[in-house]
């Protein structure tokens, strides 16, 4: 059997098909994580996406051919 801390409280969870909630303890601790991701609170590092309507973001064209 496998045991786990909550994200949120850091309860020891038993990692079983019984347990709903798994990795949390509880419904309560999983609408508080679900809570911090809507308000940001947690984010995953990576690039912004450039504005396709930003002229800026687009290479300036070649030069004229003589």
């Amino acid at each position: 059997m496998t045991v786990v801390s909550c994200p949120t409280c850091s309860k020891k969870v038993e990692w079983i098909e019984a347990n709903k909630y798994r990795p949390f303890c509880s419904e309560r601790c999983k609408q508080i994580d679900l809570g911090a991701w809507a308000e940001e609170k947690f984010v995953i590092p990576g690039a912004v996406p450039a504005d396709p309507l930003d002229p800026f973001d687009e290479p300036p064209p070649p030069p004229p051919q003589r």
